[in-house]
């Protein structure tokens, strides 16, 4: 065997080394984001327009299991509870236990503990201007409670609805089952932002999940997956064409 075949078979055994090792890793990262994934994550169908426009009625969401305890103001929150209906919801959070929320001020903001808020993702009215609330409200939240409103407050039934309760509108942390991350349909939606009104209030606000990191994971092992199986086909063919006159090419 001439010098130059071995060079050759050298770098191919050290290619195919390569290649398995890169499919190996490939099924590591893919395999575990998937499951990863599947284990945080529960998609969810928004089933009407009442949190429009962030959301329209019908979009995928993805949305992390959580415990109650972990919500802040700002998170979009799916949740159950028995005295709003047997239905699971998806709400923002704007006010939690021991904070007083009242709409509207001067302005038409909703205020928290007297901070006004900011909130961006509200749709104008009809004459141009924004309005938190179509209905001036003040209430109490109880402690472990969440004050929930939808997007779109001309439509939505919330905590509003419910302010002649005893808990004034609120649910229980312990309703809470997941909080969304991410619009996987509409293609267009993608992350779901904390806020930043929110966040100088006492608290904060959430930190995103791990839907990046596991999506990440995802797609490097499917490349790394593809790059690897790839490789041998590319590497044989372009071997057998690099093949001097005469020289048979081994079965």
């Amino acid at each position: 065997m001439s010098g130059t075949t071995k060079k050759r078979d050298g770098h191919g055994r050290l290619g195919s080394v390569l290649s398995g090792l890169a499919v190996a890793v490939g099924c590591l990262l893919f395999l575990g984001g998937f499951a990863g994934a599947a284990l945080l994550y529960r998609p969810y169908t928004v089933p009407t327009g009442s949190m429009a426009p962030t959301f329209e009625g019908g979009s995928k969401l993805l949305a992390q299991r959580v415990d109650g305890d972990e919500i802040r103001r700002g998170d979009v929150v799916v949740f159950k509870d028995p005295l709003w209906g047997d239905a699971t919801m998806v709400k923002r959070v704007v006010a939690v236990g021991g904070d007083t929320v009242a709409c509207c001020g001067d302005d038409g903001r909703l205020t928290v503990n007297g901070t006004p808020i900011e909130e961006p993702y509200l749709r104008p009215g009809p004459d141009g201007t924004v309005r938190a609330s179509t209905e001036d409200f003040n209430a109490t939240v109880p402690e472990d409670s969440l004050f929930l409103l939808g997007d779109d407050r001309a439509s939505s039934l919330d905590s509003r609805t419910h302010l002649e309760d005893a808990a004034q509108g609120s649910v229980p942390r312990s309703t809470v089952v997941a909080r969304v991350d991410a619009v996987a349909w509409p293609l267009s939606g993608g992350r779901v932002e904390r806020p930043a009104s929110f966040a100088a209030l006492p608290g904060g606000t959430s930190t995103p999940g791990p839907l990046t990191p596991l999506l990440t994971a995802i797609a490097t092992g499917a490349a790394l997956i593809f790059a690897g199986a790839a490789y041998g086909p590319l590497a044989n063919r372009l071997g057998a064409r690099r093949k001097p006159a005469g020289e048979k090419v081994k079965a």
